[in-house]
């Protein structure tokens, strides 16, 4: 099965610990942020990686001839050239991702022992052409969802813009994306968009004439590390992200 890491990202958040590496390579009781992922993407059965590079690429890439691609195959989608965002680095991979299965998608900063294989399930089972994890805590930025879990909108809770995507009989559920998603790879084909944008963008445009379902996952561990004082909570996190 395919899977694909989002490990472009410049890490600011992260400074001054990304001055010198990519955020990818940030470590946790000796094991890299990228590490970490991709041994949880491979305990659940995903052996076909396509990880994204920009900030520090050559030290991802040496990183994972270093340690043989972890026993599995891993392909570099290269964006040094230009850094792409959620939506643009997938459109640059699509190529590397097609195939008959879903494809999960995850970010590199996110500690989660969600059931990825679980979560395929449900995916599988919906009929839809992505499933978005989500759960309910605290941000800024939401995921707009009918009774459901029909994604119908988003919405910004500091600044009140709100984008609709399709109509809803009651008011809409507010959820928080978890930076983990799976798509049918015929998603990929559908996407417009061109140069660098969000992949929220394309699930708001899809969401119009096409199913996209949330998965609701509260009772998971999940922790977003992409600041300096959530990667000291990491240390708490980490014993408990294996099945």
């Amino acid at each position: 099965m395919k899977a694909m890491i989002f490990a472009a990202g410049l890490g600011t958040r992260l400074r001054p610990l990304t001055n010198d590496r990519p955020k990818a390579l940030v470590e946790l009781e000796g094991k890299t942020l990228l590490e970490i992922v991709i041994r949880r993407l491979i305990h659940h059965g995903f052996t076909d990686i396509v990880v994204n590079v920009h900030h520090f690429a050559d030290k991802v890439i040496q990183f994972l001839k270093d340690h043989n691609n972890f026993g599995v195959k891993i392909t570099i989608s290269d964006e040094r050239d230009q850094l792409l965002e959620t939506g643009g680095g997938l459109k640059k991979a699509a190529n590397l991702l097609m195939g008959k299965d879903p494809i999960l998608i995850c970010n590199v900063d996110i500690l989660t022992n969600i059931n990825f294989s679980k979560m395929l399930d449900v995916h599988r089972r919906s009929g839809a052409i992505a499933t978005l994890a989500i759960r309910n805590r605290k941000t800024s930025r939401y995921l707009l969802f009918n009774q459901r879990k029909n994604l119908c909108g988003w919405t910004n809770a500091k600044t009140g813009e709100v984008k609709i995507a399709k109509q809803t009989k009651t008011k809409p559920i507010p959820l928080a994306f978890s930076g983990i998603h799976i798509i049918e790879p015929k998603f990929l084909e559908l996407i417009h968009q061109t140069g660098k944008f969000s992949i929220i963008d394309v699930y708001l445009d899809l969401a119009r004439t096409n199913q996209i379902k949330g998965y609701q996952h509260d009772e998971d561990v999940w922790l977003d590390v992409g600041k300096p004082e959530s990667l000291k909570k990491g240390l708490d996190v980490l014993p408990l992200l294996m099945d």
